[in-house]
């Protein structure tokens, strides 16, 4: 279990829905270089709202490990990653000038946006322990990394304005940070109580069903 961990045994358990996430046809659009600009333009207005929700959930993840992580380097792990988002913040701002996105009013959520953004709030509640946060922190990270990265691979045809931004997702470097998620993540998993492990896994199969319906607000720019 140690070699491979609870959640590859839950990404095998719902290898549809994870595959559903990380090949959706908004993905495969860009890496075969079919992408409608629109769908594009959509999801970085949308996608830039959604970070705005997460970094408050980063920093509450911060403070759950403060309180409950039994390894002092997994603050430091997670805090590598808020540090990141200032930077990403700063990137869709420039990316929307580029592309004549307007972020500001009246730039409002969609519907599976606010929805995905409503459960990044409960998983800031005291309810949520560390545990379920960070698996859902971690698959959160871990559909952008795979997804994006299959927009580098060499037989892709992605467009070349369009490879910065697979670049930022899709790179070696993310993969890392991913990887030092899935580790606590799964140090975690392995301690967990069944109720715990029951919340983890809902909180897993939540994050992928909101990454599909994002996708799919995307592509369908409603």
């Amino acid at each position: 279990m140690e070699n491979e961990g609870v959640i590859d045994t839950w990404l095998r358990k719902h290898r549809l829905l994870y595959v559903g996430a990380t090949k959706h046809p908004f993905i495969l659009s860009i890496s075969d270089g079919t992408i409608d600009i629109s769908s594009f333009k959509t999801w970085l207005g949308q996608d830039y709202i959604f970070v705005r929700a997460f970094v408050p959930f980063v920093a509450s993840l911060i403070v759950k490990a403060w309180k409950e992580s039994d390894d002092r380097s997994d603050m430091e792990v997670i805090l590598g990653g808020m540090a990141a988002l200032n930077d990403e913040l700063e990137w869709f701002k420039k990316e929307a000038f580029k592309w004549g996105v307007q972020l500001s009013h009246p730039l409002l959520p969609h519907k599976p946006n606010q929805e995905y953004c409503r459960f990044l709030e409960s998983l800031m509640s005291v309810e949520a322990n560390y545990t379920v946060a960070i698996t859902a922190f971690w698959a959160i990270e871990a559909v952008y990394q795979e997804s994006f990265a299959l927009c580098l691979g060499d037989e892709s045809r992605t467009p070349p304005e369009l490879k910065e931004t697979c670049q930022r997702w899709g790179s070696e470097a993310f993969a890392k940070y991913c990887c030092s998620l899935k580790h606590i993540a799964n140090r975690r998993l392995k301690q967990a109580s069944d109720d715990e492990l029951k919340k983890a896994e809902v909180a897993l199969l939540t994050v992928l069903e909101h990454e599909v319906e994002f996708w799919n607000m995307s592509r369908s720019g409603s």
